[in-house]
């Protein structure tokens, strides 16, 4: 039997043990798509506890939680910090197999040096040792994130952000690695919601343009994109439950949204594919990353969504991406010249073979992104690896990412390298591929950081 969650865990040859330790565990992370706050790593916050933490924001929590049976005070409710601990202790021996269980483990390992497992039993003891440590100095965002070696992350805001606590950042001689802003616009690419009109006005007062037309919201966005470039924005991320893509009267789709009228489906997606076109164009011409990330229902539960919002962990995985929609819209880029480089990732899992079809069709400027949310547990990170050695190329992989609002989540990284180096050391060791332990030790440090790096960083030299 092997120890629980030991320096070999889940490398079960010894091939795969000497991939991670030699090649995987000390490579630096980029990680190039997450939801941390800026203003916590301009601020070097500190945390009292482990419910300040684990718990204030991570929906994969609270949604697990949920599910365990634990009541709505105890997760996001008025409970003291304590009961809340208490009450993720009481849930963590349920979620045998999920990766929650083990990404706490790898947290409480690499962060707090406990190995002991967590419940309600040894809750109170954990909760003393790790509150004498949380509350250091030298335990603040940006020491957590120089123990895991980050070198760069990209978060993810607004067109409307000012942006000023990336510039505080980037002077902060104490900050060894860098923090890029990624440029979301979800909100202006969404004319049949109830707030788009809104969205605009910000939009457009914020840059002094008077948007009245198509033309104007792109100059719009444009002017955005050139204030995120002056603060090192490298990638931008664009989110989509329903992708569909065709070329029509855009100009008269945007005047009956702009007038309130509801847009049917076919002019909503003649409006979005325009301005998806536009941007994929400027993006290109900024060597800028596009990220496409299909796939997501968000907020389905109104009981949730009146009580907290957005982001309240009442979210799973939507119908499938038309292919011949996600094709045109990279084909019609890539025929002009102007296809970005992009990384495509899928949530609904019965499309790993499409989406890393689709871009082995457009190498090497696109890209078959990470097991991504609802994905990235073993057997969908190990999924997503096959497919990658089937029918795209690992080799080129851009690895992992974190897509989260927690600042130990980074352990993700290690999780990721800890699967990869399993799945090489098993091909090696049946004969599948040859024991050449320089060339793939070359191969895993190129896909846990070199490839990232180059990604995000090359056009910044």
């Amino acid at each position: 039997m092997n120890q629980f969650m030991d320096k070999d865990f889940l490398l079960d040859t010894p091939t795969g043990v000497k991939l991670y330790h030699e090649f995987a565990q000390d490579c630096p992370i980029v990680d190039y798509h997450n939801h941390l706050n800026p203003r916590d790593i301009a601020e070097h916050r500190t945390f009292g506890n482990l419910t300040e933490l684990w718990l204030e924001g991570d929906h994969y929590k609270w949604r697990a939680m949920r599910a365990c049976g634990v009541e709505e005070e105890y997760i996001t409710g008025n409970a003291s910090a304590y009961e809340k601990f208490l009450s993720w202790a009481e849930t963590i021996p349920k979620l045998i197999g999920n990766p929650l269980y083990h990404w706490t483990h790898l947290e409480l390992q690499r962060y707090f040096n406990i190995a002991t497992p967590l419940s309600s039993v040894t809750a109170p003891e954990i909760w003393d040792k790790s509150k004498k440590i949380t509350t250091d100095a030298d335990f603040d965002t940006v020491s957590l994130l120089k123990k895991q070696k980050v070198i760069a992350l990209c978060t993810t805001d607004d067109p409307t952000s000012a942006l000023h606590l990336h510039e505080i950042i980037a002077k902060d001689k104490s900050i060894p690695f860098r923090v890029l802003p990624s440029f979301r616009p979800d909100r202006f690419l969404s004319p049949s919601s109830k707030g788009w009109k809104v969205a605009l006005a910000e939009l457009g007062e914020h840059y002094d343009v008077q948007i009245s037309d198509l033309s104007s919201l792109k100059e719009a966005l444009s002017k955005a994109l050139d204030h995120f470039e002056q603060y090192g924005c490298r990638i931008s991320d664009h989110g989509f439950t329903q992708f569909g893509y065709c070329r029509g009267e855009a100009d008269e789709a945007f005047t009956k949204a702009f007038t309130g009228r509801v847009l049917t489906k076919a002019e909503n997606d003649d409006l979005v594919s325009e301005l998806l076109r536009f941007l994929g164009e400027e993006y290109n011409r900024r060597h800028m990353i596009m990220q496409l990330h299909l796939g997501a229902i968000r907020n389905n539960s109104p009981r949730l969504w009146d009580r907290i919002g957005a982001d309240a962990g009442a979210d799973s995985i939507g119908e499938l991406t038309d292919p011949f929609a996600l094709s045109a819209f990279l084909s019609d880029l890539e025929r002009d010249g102007v296809l970005p480089k992009t990384i495509l990732f899928n949530l609904n899992p019965a499309e790993n073979a499409m989406f890393s079809t689709m871009a082995a069709n457009f190498a090497p400027q696109v890209q078959y992104g990470p097991a991504w949310w609802f994905n990235d547990h073993i057997r969908g990170i190990d999924k997503q690896i096959d497919e990658l050695m089937e029918t795209g190329q690992l080799f080129g992989s851009l690895g992992m990412l974190t897509d989260s609002r927690s600042f130990t989540s980074f352990v993700r990284h290690e999780y990721f390298r800890r699967i990869l180096c399993a799945k090489l050391g098993h091909l090696v060791e049946n004969g599948q591929y040859p024991d050449d332990i320089p060339f793939l030790g070359k191969m895993v440090r190129k896909i846990c950081y070199e490839n990232a790096a180059k990604a995000l960083m090359e056009e910044q030299k």
